[in-house]
């Protein structure tokens, strides 16, 4: 986990840079000389700022963070007031739910605000927090949110230097067909049942379930993904309380080598996200833990309790995805494959027209487009590959579909490499292989009838082979491509039975 590739050192520079940002948050609502609570809901709210904005932009990040407080705000009047009116307050908090996942069709803006009203509420349960708290709440808050700022656009601006590619939307739909409709209702029936289940467990920390409820449905898009996420939930909250009982409690809440544990946390969250959210939840938990006993109240009791609400919440989000308008694996998977192949076709047919001259064709943005539906490819078929998986035909075919669009990935990064340089071009043998490609990832994507001749006529080579030493080397990239794409007709056509 902390020896896999990081290039650029990015994931690297972002943690660090959310130690920094979060620490002087933290540090300024201290030296404010506001409440203990104000500074735990500050340095919550400078994370969400730098965790969860992730516009394609630096501009677009600027707009969201400044818009953080336009959601948040109200939602934490809402949930201070109804502190002590139970049925309301779960009411409201499911609405909130609601909203905030509905709120991910419009895309990472929408994804970032709806996780800040979601957590504002789960804050003020964290805290106990009433009325008369709110405007150091307030203040806490929006400082905190500022100093974040300041670091991630102005003192430690890494998106400037390198930036990150956006997410591809989901796959489209209409009505509860939608996704984010369609998480919307799973992720309310999921929370609602870990709100009922963990208020049988306790009536003081019964947001546990809830909270782990909603963070299983983030990022997820199919019955089999929610399962793993679940999965994945629980490994990290047993080890992450196993590390609690032998780091937090000890400590009794003593602030100097607490807070020194907190930053590592913060440094775990971000440094491992991207790749394991088993990781990721073990140092979430152990933060919980050391929050706990700055505040004082913890004990193996409350780390216990902690596990019993993980689980109510995971089996929530398990019997929502297996009865509300469920979607297999199969499905997601299907769809982003797809959409991958597509990529690989606008790919091959700007290199086609930058090598016959057009200059303005550029394969350049569909291969980096690519490179993003990979990683959504692999998130799909997570569930299909991942060890406790008993179906091995399943999981073979799984991996070779990786392999093999991993191999069409690397072969149109070497395409665009090599179209860059004009002097690689008008060689009639690179045209014929790109109408070739072209027209396997039509058969594959049915377009054309199988086995039938494709629409355009393939030019024989004729003449003497191009004398550019690129021209060689695209015709081999070109090659590689129509070899992986053929080979994958056999695993996309078998029947893969439905997770």
């Amino acid at each position: 986990m902390f020896v896999a590739p990081d290039p650029g050192r990015a994931r690297l520079r972002v943690s660090l840079r959310a130690v920094l940002g979060i620490g002087l948050a933290v540090i300024a609502t201290e030296t404010a000389g506001l409440s203990l609570p104000a500074s735990i809901a500050g340095g919550l709210a400078a994370l969400l700022a730098l965790f969860t904005v992730a516009d394609p932009t630096v501009r677009g990040q600027a707009v969201t963070t400044a818009l953080l407080p336009a959601v948040g705000f109200p939602v934490l009047a809402l949930a201070t007031a109804l502190h002590g009116v139970p049925l309301l307050r779960d009411a409201i908090w499911l609405l909130v739910v609601f909203c905030g996942v509905y709120a991910r069709r419009w895309g990472p803006r929408g994804h970032a605000l709806g996780i800040f009203a979601f957590m504002t509420f789960f804050v003020t349960q964290f805290l106990h927090a009433v009325p008369g708290l709110l405007p150091e709440l307030y203040g806490a808050m929006a400082l905190s949110l500022v100093v974040a700022s300041v670091v991630r656009f102005g003192v430690w601006c890494v998106e400037r230097r390198m930036p990150a590619a956006a997410a591809p939307p989901p796959p489209d739909g209409r009505g509860l067909a939608r996704p984010t409709t369609r998480q919307a209702f799973q992720t309310t029936a999921a929370c609602a049942f870990a709100m009922a289940a963990g208020q049988v467990l306790s009536h003081e920390r019964w947001y546990w379930a809830v909270g782990t409820a909603w963070w299983i449905f983030v990022n997820t898009a199919s019955r089999g993904e929610t399962l793993v996420r679940g999965f994945r939930r629980v490994v990290g909250t047993v080890t992450g309380i196993a590390a609690g009982l032998l780091v937090a409690i000890p400590l009794h809440g003593a602030p100097a080598p607490t807070v020194a544990l907190v930053g590592v946390c913060v440094f775990g969250i971000f440094y491992t996200a991207p790749l394991s959210y088993s990781w990721m939840m073990f140092f979430v938990t152990v933060m919980a833990g050391l929050l706990y006993g700055l505040i004082g109240v913890l004990d193996p009791g409350l780390l216990g309790l902690r596990l019993a609400e993980t689980g109510a919440g995971a089996l929530g989000a398990v019997l929502a995805v297996a009865l509300v308008l469920p979607v297999t694996t199969h499905t997601v998977t299907d769809r982003w494959v797809r959409r991958a192949l597509h990529a690989v076709h606008g790919c091959t047919a700007a290199a086609a027209r930058r090598l016959a001259g057009d200059a303005d064709a550029d394969p350049a943005p569909h291969a980096a487009e690519l490179e993003v539906l990979l990683g959504r490819v692999r998130l799909a078929v997570a569930p299909l590959v991942h060890p406790l998986n008993p179906l091995r035909a399943r999981k073979q075919r799984a991996r070779q579909v990786l392999a093999l669009l991993d191999d069409c990935a690397r072969e149109a990064g070497g395409l665009v490499a090599v179209t860059a340089d004009p002097d690689a071009s008008h060689d009639t043998r690179l045209t014929a292989a790109c109408l070739r490609v072209e027209a396997a990832v039509e058969t594959l994507l049915g377009a054309v009838p199988r086995c039938a001749v494709p629409r355009r006529t393939v030019p024989p080579y004729a003449g003497e082979p191009g004398r550019h030493p690129g021209a060689d080397q695209a015709l081999a990239h070109l090659r590689g491509l129509e070899h992986s794409l053929t080979a994958l007709a056999a695993p996309l056509r078998s029947s893969w039975a439905r997770a």
